[in-house]
């Protein structure tokens, strides 16, 4: 069922670096949309492969998609992130990574649960696929809701997944921190709203080998510094909420 025009605009956010190999598949899976309000942002992020080409083809073909170029290159991805919001012009924002897919209803299910005045993010549970796009039922199953407190034991947002109410919190920037997307979240919560997820499989996330996320040990040194020195949690604190997110974590990366 195709969305009418007069439902409130999302905007789509996917920082882009050398990410020529899937990015033309990131792009169908927001076309495939049956939501069809949105604008897709595609930050490009110092590319030197082909992927402005993509994103400047795509973009003839729809009035929908904008190639940005970030004019403040840091590495990271928080900053074509940030340049990506700064720009965005929707009601909602919503992210995806130029090597993740999205499924065709996941705007669809998602944007009505903001109707609640209490929901300032919706999620849903994903699915990993391996490098080439191939699917095995590895599928990370999210709580219905979340708030701040419950977000401190769990990064349990997957960042392909989440889409934010600006009418409600305003918009939300990224720190210039390493795993910055659960700092991301976890800022939005803080200001007293609740995160409910579909419960349903939205998203396809891209397991790729050598990311940096699969190096736990410096992953978890950043869910560390998130808890001392972004959150300013005391020490004892810190170290049950870090005890039950390192279980949790091990559990994800086993399925």
């Amino acid at each position: 069922m195709k969305n009418c025009q007069n439902n409130p605009l999302v905007s789509i956010i996917t920082p882009c670096y050398n990410a020529g190999e899937f990015l033309s598949q990131s792009i169908e899976s927001v076309l495939d949309q049956t939501y069809s309000n949105w604008e897709l942002l595609i930050i490009d992020d110092e590319s030197t492969d082909g992927s402005r080409d993509i994103v400047k083809t795509y973009a003839k073909r729809d009035s929908r998609i904008h190639l940005l170029i970030n004019d403040k290159h840091v590495g990271m991805p928080y900053a074509p992130r940030n340049f990506g919001i700064k720009h965005a012009k929707g009601d909602y924002i919503a992210f995806l990574d130029s090597d993740d897919v999205w499924l065709p209803n996941k705007l669809a299910d998602q944007i009505p649960l903001f109707e609640d005045s209490r929901v300032a993010v919706v999620f849903s549970d994903y699915e990993k696929i391996n490098e080439v796009g191939v699917r095995a039922g590895r599928c990370i199953r999210t709580p219905k809701i979340v708030n701040y407190s419950k977000l401190l034991y769990s990064n349990v947002i997957g960042n392909l997944t989440g889409v934010y109410d600006v009418k409600k919190v305003g918009k939300v920037y990224f720190k210039p921190i390493h795993h910055e997307d659960y700092a991301f979240w976890l800022s939005v919560l803080k200001k007293g709203f609740v995160a409910l997820s579909t419960q349903s499989v939205t998203a396809l996330y891209r397991v790729r080998d050598g990311s940096v996320s699969s190096h736990k040990m410096t992953v978890a040194s950043w869910q560390w510094n998130i808890y001392r020195n972004v959150e300013h949690i005391s020490f004892l604190r810190s170290c049950c909420y870090f005890a039950v997110y390192a279980f949790k974590a091990f559990r994800k990366s086993m399925i």
